[in-house]
């Protein structure tokens, strides 16, 4: 199958969507499809507002047609609701071709935390831009739950994996100081609530991997703390393979990609009870989930690293991949042949 992929999210970003569509593309590719991403790459942007690591790709709308029109894919998916997004699903709907799209992360939850913008407004723009899809893939079954409840149809299951051949249990003193290394691993940024993991008062050491727009003002906060740049995935193994714990400290996460890399390098995860953590380790995997941060962190300790390799080896980006592939099978090959044919 031909399948057309198109994200505002791409390199040099670093973050679980630009993870998953990586090895999502890897794989179906492994599996015999012909994958073309369309990306920021191909075209002029311009810095998003407040957060200059996200490229806004510049009136975006006629190369994308000629784009789709040459490779004329079986299957169109829109990965993101940015430019590019908007473009291809504007494309789909004057040429009545089905697509799929993915909710990635709260978007909501993200912009009210930053720039204070209502829930009920953007969640009547992601309403819009997904109501035509047949297909909106969620990564977990809360997620899913919670689209339904905001009036969301069509709404199917895309979970995530972890590569355990590079993340994996390992022999590594990257990180010398005290123990025990509490870590965490992502974007710097408000909405990642990481100064909630900072301020707390534990033993041992703490250090971040990632860069963002709250970076600076947080090494200014917390100069006690040690940081890190944006790594490479074999860099970030041996970063996760030397801490004692992983710390989570974010709370509208849709799923957490560093969660499942964390436990597949043998380190026990301290998160929060809420959507992302309970999805991955629900009731009885090897995290410490409490409303109390700093407990959480501490329950941690306990558990055997053992334990948290077992339980990421659960999650496959092949599983992944086989799972995003059907509902493009399901949804997309069939009218998407009879329209072209019509034409």
């Amino acid at each position: 199958m031909k399948i057309m992929i198109v994200t505002d999210a791409w390199e040099p970003q670093v973050n679980g969507v630009v993870r998953t569509l990586t090895q999502t593309t890897k794989e179906l590719t492994a599996l015999g499809h012909s994958v073309d991403l369309l990306t920021p790459l191909e075209f002029r942007t311009i810095p998003c507002p407040t957060y200059p690591e996200i490229r806004l790709s510049l009136l975006p709308g006629q190369r994308v047609a000629k784009r789709i029109d040459a490779f004329a894919p079986d299957a169109l998916h829109i990965a993101t609701e940015g430019p590019l997004g908007l473009a291809a699903r504007s494309y789909a709907l004057r040429h009545k071709l089905p697509f799929t799209t993915a909710y990635h992360t709260r978007f909501p939850e993200y912009v009210k935390a930053r720039f204070g913008i209502p829930l009920s407004l953007t969640y009547r723009f992601l309403h819009w831009f997904h109501k035509n899809s047949q297909a909106v893939m969620a990564p977990t079954p809360v997620v899913k739950s919670d689209l339904e409840k905001y009036g969301f149809t069509n709404v199917v299951l895309w979970t995530r994996g972890v590569d355990l051949d590079i993340f994996r249990p390992m022999e590594s003193k990257v990180l010398n100081t005290a123990r025990p290394i509490f870590l965490y691993v992502g974007r710097v940024a408000v909405e990642k609530n990481v100064e909630a993991f900072l301020k707390l008062d534990l033993p041992g050491s703490k250090w971040v991997a990632g860069e963002g727009p709250a970076l600076a003002e947080l090494k200014s906060r917390y100069p006690n703390v040690n940081y890190l740049g944006v790594l490479s995935q074999p860099e970030l193994a041996k970063v996760y393979a030397a801490a004692d714990v992983f710390v989570f400290p974010s709370r509208t996460d849709t799923f957490g990609l560093v969660l499942l890399e964390a436990m597949a390098c043998g380190t026990p995860v301290a998160a929060y009870p809420v959507t992302g953590p309970i999805d991955v380790l629900g009731e009885h995997g090897p995290g410490a989930l409490y409303d109390d941060l700093r407990e959480a962190c501490l329950q941690a300790l306990k558990i055997e690293r053992a334990d948290a390799r077992a339980w990421a080896e659960r999650f496959s980006w092949r599983a992944a991949s086989e799972q995003f592939a059907s509902h493009l099978r399901q949804f997309g090959p069939r009218a998407a042949s009879t329209d072209r044919a019509a034409a």
